[in-house]
């Protein structure tokens, strides 16, 4: 049985000092739990580097700001910060959580005052989903919820209130028997996954949906960089779920993901093909360190 996270034996990053992942401990009057203000990252360190670490701190403070609160911090130090992190854990495959999020101060919809706190975790963590399904393809289920319109919520914030419907969602797909959930917007029109950003192929091209309701992930350019370099013509536009049977090949992508392919989206089927393959091939290439990369 799995160690539960509250009790591994790992040091923890928290408000700029490392101390037993058992010890850390918030009030359960903090405004983070109650009202979800809170931001973080999922990112994954190869053979002891973090993969774009300055893009995601960046990121981080970038959503801090959509939830009106600053981090107390520079990226430079959380950037420091998440190394240390990884080297007193003695941990070099592994991910890597920042999160910083409203204390507790104040209990109400108003908390302007309230302290920020940043705390940073490293985990070893192996491929979200299985690596042989990662090539065969994984199905994917139609999920109930949809991605909110922009000037409902902090759309493009990393922040944990975004959350809640991708857990129902994939919560809903796992008990049919899905590895995960396509979610549409309020649109109607294809977005994402309840943690991933979502591509289709066509006649030699890719397809994928214009991120202004959900994040542009980190993965996801890497990925669209990776095709251009092949002169793969990847074109960001909008999708209907109707336009899914004429696509020939899906993969999607992410942190946890990396590239994975995608077999099944509710009645909707496609078989990993040449560019999904060129891309989870590049995608591990890339992620690399590049010492290691040089000597190989």
């Amino acid at each position: 049985m799995a160690v539960p996270f509250d009790q591994r034996p790992d040091l923890v990053w928290f408000d700029g000092k490392l101390i037993p992942t058992a010890d850390c401990k918030i009030n359960v009057l903090t405004h983070g739990l109650h009202y979800a203000s809170a931001v973080f990252e999922g990112e994954r360190a190869y053979g002891g580097e973090i993969f774009k670490g300055t893009e995601h701190s960046e990121r981080l403070k970038r959503s801090a700001v959509l939830m009106d609160f600053e981090i107390p911090y520079s990226v430079a130090e959380i950037d420091a910060a998440k190394r240390l992190v990884l080297e007193k854990n003695n941990q070099k495959d592994a991910y890597v959580r920042p999160i910083a999020w409203r204390g507790s101060q104040q209990l109400g919809v108003s908390a302007q005052n309230n302290k920020i706190h940043l705390a940073i975790a490293t985990w070893e963590w192996p491929s979200y989903f299985d690596p042989a399904q990662r090539l065969k393809g994984i199905r994917l289920d139609l999920a109930d919820y949809r991605r909110p319109d922009p000037k409902t919520a902090p759309a493009l914030a990393k922040a944990s209130c975004l959350y809640a419907i991708c857990t129902i969602s994939k919560h809903r797909a796992e008990r049919r028997g899905f590895a995960d959930a396509m979610m549409l917007d309020w649109q109607g029109r294809v977005a994402e996954c309840t943690g991933a950003n979502i591509f289709f192929v066509k006649d030699g091209k890719i397809h994928t949906p214009i991120a202004d309701c959900f994040l542009s992930g980190i993965t996801r350019a890497t990925a669209i960089a990776l095709a251009r370099r092949h002169n793969i013509e990847v074109i960001e536009r909008r999708i209907m779920p109707d336009e899914l049977a004429g696509f020939s090949e899906c993969f999607i992508t992410g942190t946890a993901a990396e590239v994975t392919a995608v077999s099944q989206i509710a009645d909707w089927t496609f078989t990993p093909g040449r560019i999904t393959q060129q891309l989870m091939h590049d995608y591990t290439a890339e992620v690399q360190p590049k010492s290691k990369a040089a000597a190989a």
